[in-house]
């Protein structure tokens, strides 16, 4: 999907390290560069440093959760342009639509697929 001199890159922000790991796995199959984070307040400090065409973030975190950095993110010229896709447990009718109000491009429910993932990339970049 990538060549080296375009590289996509992708930012997995998730306090737990399965699932970060198994997301990055499942990013860097498909051809991505792919850095991680583990809260909201780290996400926000690597989106600014390392400018990603994505990120994939989870809702709940300790320090700030996946909304508020979402918020953070859009309110920061250097970052508002990227998408950012919740991936969470927190996956209801109305967490979607909080997700949504939020600034995030789409929420996926755990457990996900990697063909969710996949397809979230497709319609978030």
């Amino acid at each position: 999907m990538a060549d080296t001199a375009c590289a996509l890159r992708a930012l997995v922000v998730d306090d737990a390290s399965m699932d970060r790991d198994r997301i990055a796995e499942i990013l860097r199959r498909a051809g991505w560069q792919v850095g991680t984070a583990v809260s909201g307040r780290d996400a926000l400090e690597r989106a600014r440093a390392e400018r990603p065409n994505i990120i994939f973030m989870d809702i709940v975190m300790p320090e700030m959760d996946g909304f508020e950095a979402c918020r953070r993110l859009a309110e920061d010229p250097r970052t508002r342009a990227i998408p950012v896709v919740f991936v969470s447990t927190k996956s209801q009718r109305a967490d979607q639509l909080w997700a949504r109000m939020q600034g995030g491009k789409d929420l996926i429910g755990k457990p996900y697929t990697a063909s969710q993932l996949l397809d979230a990339l497709k319609h978030a970049v």
